[in-house]
């Protein structure tokens, strides 16, 4: 009886294509076109650019975990954050892609919404997938369960603050710098009753911002009555919340400045929803400069801190453990959600007024 051929076919009726295929095709041997996959620098370059061609040719696709086995290279660099549903992270997502792609590597994407196991799930992954290195851009650590990367020798990089360990980096935001320009842009306008939208208290970039506020506000010369600090959770809901609590409170402020962005689209539009107008009857100033807040209406005012910086020296640090990476600089973008206060207290309705973007 006659042995069964194995089929070399898909589901769907199409060769299977491997590497050996590829060799065939380029007339080169298995190991050349293995070496030419994994970018070894000796292989000749006309022998490397006719592999190429054919692969392209071919459409084939290389089984990545398969050469991570052979190489004990993967090629592959982790990114965990804390919110995938804020803007701010996808964008750094993207800045952290394109420069990881730049330098020969994929991305392995882990969210943990601020949830422990969600956490404890992510750095699974990632020991699974053998990662060669972790940014952590959570604003925050989670020590115990980010200890197995540590103990396997795995690079990481944190925001702001980081265990004291080997192969682990940290990058500064300089969050004094844009807070204290916002804050005297306020004052320059002639505002003197400031509030702010804090984020969660368990975030240490949160708790860098609210600080950064209130040396900033001392520095001129402005009192801010804890009444007039909301304590948030950096999500749209908290942003409005925010606000029905500080325009309850019997001197409300004529200026709102948030922790984050998404805070700061909430408050529009609980402002909106209590009868009043931006900058007229408040200003505002939010913080990330997310690429929504050009385009909401009023255009916002925020604090620019870049995440394709923040993504750059995420890389970089990353793939040179033991060299700081650059700190990531803030500054004031100046939009149309800011303007001289109004001679009324927030929450009245007189009957005509200029309008402060034209003042």
């Amino acid at each position: 009886m006659a042995t069964r051929k194995r089929s070399t076919t898909t589901a769907k009726g199409k060769e299977r294509l491997d590497i050996r295929t590829v060799a065939t095709a380029a007339g080169v041997s298995v190991a050349t076109v293995s070496r030419v996959m994994n970018k070894v620098p000796t292989v000749d370059p006309q022998l490397s650019k006719r592999v190429w061609a054919t692969v392209k040719k071919l459409g084939y696709i290389p089984n990545t975990q398969a050469r991570a086995l052979v190489s004990g290279r993967s090629k592959l660099l982790g990114v965990i954050i804390s919110d995938i549903t804020n803007p701010f992270f996808p964008e750094l997502i993207q800045g952290f892609e394109d420069k990881a792609i730049d330098v020969g590597y994929e991305t392995l994407i882990g969210s943990t919404n601020y949830d422990l196991q969600r956490m404890e799930h992510c750095v699974q992954r990632m020991l699974e997938r053998q990662v060669e290195g972790v940014a952590v851009m959570t604003f925050g650590i989670e020590e115990p369960l980010l200890e197995r990367l540590s103990s396997e020798g795995i690079p990481m990089v944190f925001i702001d603050v980081a265990p004291r360990k080997k192969n682990i980096s940290v990058i500064h935001v300089n969050y004094d710098q844009g807070i204290r320009e916002a804050v005297q842009h306020l004052a320059a306008l002639g505002h003197r009753r400031i509030g702010f939208i804090t984020g969660p208290p368990r975030l240490h970039s949160a708790n860098a911002r609210l600080n950064a506020f209130l040396s900033a506000t001392e520095r001129v010369g402005i009192r801010v009555p804890e009444m007039c600090i909301f304590h948030g959770d950096h999500t749209a809901e908290g942003g409005s919340r925010g606000v029905e609590h500080l325009l309850s409170i019997k001197q409300p402020p004529t200026a709102i400045m948030c922790s984050n962005d998404m805070s700061a689209l909430g408050a529009m539009h609980a402002i909106s929803r209590a009868g009043l107008s931006i900058p007229a009857d408040i200003s505002l100033i939010g913080f990330d400069d997310i690429q929504l807040t050009e385009y909401v209406l009023p255009p916002l005012t925020t604090i620019r801190m870049s995440g394709r910086d923040i993504a750059a020296s995420a890389v970089y640090a990353l793939l040179n453990p033991g060299i700081a990476p650059k700190q990531v600089e803030t500054n004031l973008v100046v939009r149309q959600t800011t303007g001289v206060p109004s001679k009324q207290t927030p929450g009245s309705k007189p009957a005509a007024r200029k309008s402060a973007d034209k003042a």
